[in-house]
């Protein structure tokens, strides 16, 4: 474990703290802090959570987290945690046996009074836009966008490399690894660029198949390769069709889940805002965009033509910095994002309490 103090020293009366949570898939990343003082310690293990057939192990996390809670709070001077809440890969579709014991452990081991599980796309949400209405698009080895009008959530792929994660890192990847084989074979589609970068890194075309197939890492292999499409994209017409398909889909998800109005704007898709509309928000969050122009410039110009009324803005943080305000927020009771079954919900079992679903207009 790493432990890493932020902030100025504080004495033990700070009162009760929370903990923040990412889990994914390079590990835990972890946040101890205090309302009103903000994050005042970080910590991070380097082992993913496992996941088996009961999908993510509740007792894996707490193997992980709950020392590392216990040692950052002492780092940071905090002398009872009251509340934690946890953003981790997986929740909406593997997260059945998290949502039923998480919460009682982290009572009994913690003492905590209220715990959030939210998937890693509302907490890459919250990190981005906070508790605004818009859609976020969360891009890196895989891609899913989520959106909320703040009396509910959408999401958009999120479905994995091989059924989905369209104009993901490892969807770019293969498509640049499949235009490198079709050069190899001499199809129309191909690209000698891609073919020369491909075997740079992996080696014969020929040995792909068996460099690729049977690693359980494939996905993150194939994403290894999509910066090398991006540096083709300037003078090779393939590459560049590569990135403005991924920019299409990327569109075609946010557009999925962008909402037209916030809260009391009514409904409908027409151009012109009615007089309560509020202007949906549009984040990108993710390492995929690091890839800069190559990836930007074309995904602009989609979104421009599907989202025409969303403003783009910058995104705030990351799903850690999301994970940190939920816990905040609820901690100062100011907490008002909607609930959901798969992707977000609030326990209370200190008090036998089960999911709180808040109404948005609390």
């Amino acid at each position: 474990m790493v432990v890493e103090e932020v902030g100025d020293a504080v004495s033990l009366s700070a009162g009760p703290g929370f903990v923040a949570v990412d889990s994914g898939g390079s590990g835990l990343r972890v946040v101890v802090g205090a309302a009103g003082r903000g994050p005042l310690a970080r910590g991070a293990s380097g082992e993913p959570v496992r996941t088996g057939s009961r999908g993510i192990d509740p007792g894996h996390l707490m193997e992980q987290l709950v020392p590392m809670a216990r040692g950052l709070a002492a780092e940071a001077g905090i002398g009872r945690l009251d509340t934690v809440a946890v953003g981790a890969a997986g929740l909406a579709s593997l997260g059945d046996a998290l949502r039923a014991e998480l919460p009682g452990a982290l009572a009994r081991e913690l003492g905590v009074r209220r715990v959030a599980l939210a998937a890693d796309a509302v907490t890459a949400y919250v990190g981005a836009l906070g508790s605004r209405p818009g859609a976020v698009v969360a891009a890196g080895t895989g891609l899913i966008a989520v959106g909320t009008d703040l009396t509910g959530w959408r999401r958009a792929d999120g479905w994995g490399h091989l059924l989905g994660d369209c104009g993901g890192g490892a969807w770019i990847g293969r498509a640049g690894l499949e235009a490198a084989l079709r050069a190899h074979d001499g199809r129309d589609g191909g690209s000698g660029r891609l073919l020369e970068c491909a075997e740079e890194m992996f080696g014969p075309a020929a040995a792909l198949p068996g460099h690729l197939y049977p690693r359980t890492d494939r996905a993150a292999v194939l994403a290894s390769f999509a910066p090398r499409v991006a540096e083709c994209a300037g003078d090779d017409a393939v590459a560049a069709d590569i990135l403005r398909a991924a920019a299409r889909h990327m569109a075609d998800s946010a557009a999925a889940v962008c909402p037209q109005t916030g809260p009391g704007g009514g409904a409908g898709s027409g151009s012109g805002s009615s007089p309560g509309s509020v202007e949906p928000l549009l984040a990108l969050t993710g390492g995929l965009f690091n890839m800069g122009d190559p990836l930007l410039v074309p995904l602009d110009e989609e979104l421009a033509k599907r989202l025409p009324r969303a403003r783009r803005v910058a995104a705030k943080g990351n799903p850690l910095h999301g994970a940190v305000c939920i816990a905040t927020d609820l901690a100062t009771g100011s907490f008002t994002l909607p609930g959901d079954e798969k992707m977000l919900c609030v326990t209370s079992p200190a008090g036998g309490g089960g999911i709180v679903v808040p109404d948005a207009d609390t």
